[in-house]
């Protein structure tokens, strides 16, 4: 009878953890999402949501669990974005994270404090308090990611209403980037891109002239993303 053998490992390994970059537009600058720790390290220090990873989830899986188990915010599109190993990065012991990020409409979500967590809030990117363990520094890359990828992916999907004028499409743009736009030159690019679709609908109850809107054109997306493209603001 072929017996069952269990492995064991020579060197000790570390615990593996996950951390959510969640940002947030709600049409005016760039906000991220923290919740205050309720236990050591850090008791009542802001952090990003995070957590450990259990032994038959995968590290995508563990960050989505964490974020609706902490924060309540689920049913969100999130991506990689880099793996934190330093060997100090935690108090506790040695810890690797693998840190994800995301971009949503903060109107689409009611966050709620859960497990381990005294409050979950949105924070304006201009206003961060001090963050625990190297979350800061997660913050930053995400943040730099960020602004690279509006270069090469159009952005507005996950923040933007179902139409949007371009006002808001280009107040979006400025939040991540953190400089003015020219409107003209931004306005001939964005159309140029043929990724949007011109609605017969203008703006309603507006002091000043009624701006048209427009929407996201999927189809047109989805084959420039295969294709490659470059959008310098």
């Amino acid at each position: 009878m072929k017996q069952n053998t269990r492995h064991t490992y020579e060197f000790p390994r570390p615990a593996l953890a996950t951390d959510c970059v969640i940002f947030g537009f709600d049409g005016g600058e760039l906000k991220l999402l923290l919740t205050e720790r309720e236990k050591e390290p850090f008791r009542n220090k802001w952090a990003l949501p995070g957590g450990f990873v259990f032994i038959e989830e995968t590290t995508e899986a563990c960050a989505k669990r964490i974020l609706f188990e902490k924060a309540g915010v689920k049913h969100v599109f999130i991506e990689q974005l880099y793996t934190f190993s330093e060997p100090d990065r935690d108090p506790r012991e040695r810890i690797v994270s693998v840190a994800y990020f995301a971009l949503v409409n903060k109107h689409q979500y009611d966050v709620i404090a859960g497990r381990d967590t005294l409050k979950a809030e949105w924070f304006e990117i201009s206003n961060l308090p001090k963050l625990a363990f190297d979350h800061g520094k997660m913050v930053k890359m995400a943040i730099q990611r960020l602004k690279g990828k509006v270069s090469y992916q159009p952005i507005g999907f996950e923040l933007l209403d179902e139409k949007f004028t371009l006002s808001q499409l280009q107040t979006l743009y400025e939040a991540i980037l953190g400089n003015p736009i020219d409107k003209r030159n931004f306005r001939k690019k964005i159309l140029g891109m043929g990724l949007l679709t011109e609605l017969n609908e203008k703006e309603k109850n507006v002091a000043r002239k009624a701006a048209r809107y427009y929407s996201f054109n999927n189809k047109a997306y989805k084959e420039l993303t295969q294709k490659g493209f470059h959008f310098e603001l």
